[in-house]
């Protein structure tokens, strides 16, 4: 009972009311799209390419309307499916040397992994949209023939309008991010509930690396 209390106590101060169709829903009703963003090592450029780069990231910025958020996630590298690969190519080698070389190797990582904190690190931009009224009354010419105070109505906007939105700036900045030469990926639900369970839970290890942007190589 006492950790249920502890998790409902939690939850108020998390504002993500829904994750869907890769989609962080708001409490009050904002929606958010994440997008996973490769890195650039901007230093092993040639000046012009780098200069290329430092107008084409100025465009980005001033082609916006709306703010995005950059948000820099470092986190402690997990390598347990790494060793498990190795301990099957160990399983399967027939060269009792080749055997104890990959053991050897395999126990190398695992221990300065553990005397060293080897940390992962993630790009991401956070795309808001954030819901409007839309006045459908107020003051007008024949509001100024009635008296009293004149009501005021508003109309909210529909689920379908806020996602459709979203969906347009979304592809507006994963078209200006392309231009500058990076590989941009929104995440998906899973990825998503990965990436909020990491950053309120940061003493953990991550559960498992994000591979979304080597898939979008390999098609």
């Amino acid at each position: 009972m006492a950790g249920n209390k502890e998790a409902s106590s939690t939850q108020k101060f998390v504002e993500i009311e829904d994750i869907s169709n890769g989609v962080v829903i708001l409490k009050g009703g904002g929606l958010r799209q994440v997008l996973l963003v490769s890195g650039i090592n901007f230093d092993l450029k040639s000046e012009e390419e780098q200069n290329i780069i430092i107008y084409a990231y100025q465009n980005f910025l001033n082609s916006l309307d709306f703010s995005v958020q950059i948000v820099i996630h470092s986190r402690k590298l997990n390598i347990d499916g790494y060793l498990e690969k190795l301990a099957e190519r160990q399983s399967l080698e027939t060269n009792e040397l080749l055997k104890n070389q990959v053991g050897e190797y395999a126990e190398f990582i695992r221990s300065f992994v553990e005397m060293n904190a080897v940390m992962a690190k993630n790009f991401f931009v956070v795309v808001p949209y954030d819901p409007i009224n839309i006045p459908t009354g107020g003051k007008n010419l024949l509001n100024m023939f009635k008296f009293g105070k004149p009501k005021t109505q508003t109309k909210e906007e529909s689920e379908e309008q806020r996602f459709s939105q979203l969906k347009q700036r979304t592809e507006q900045v994963m078209n200006n991010l392309s231009q500058i030469g990076l590989r941009v990926a929104p995440l998906e639900n899973e990825e998503l509930i990965e990436l909020f369970y990491n950053l309120y839970n940061p003493e953990t290890v991550e559960k498992k690396n994000f591979e979304i942007l080597k898939q979008g190589e390999e098609k």
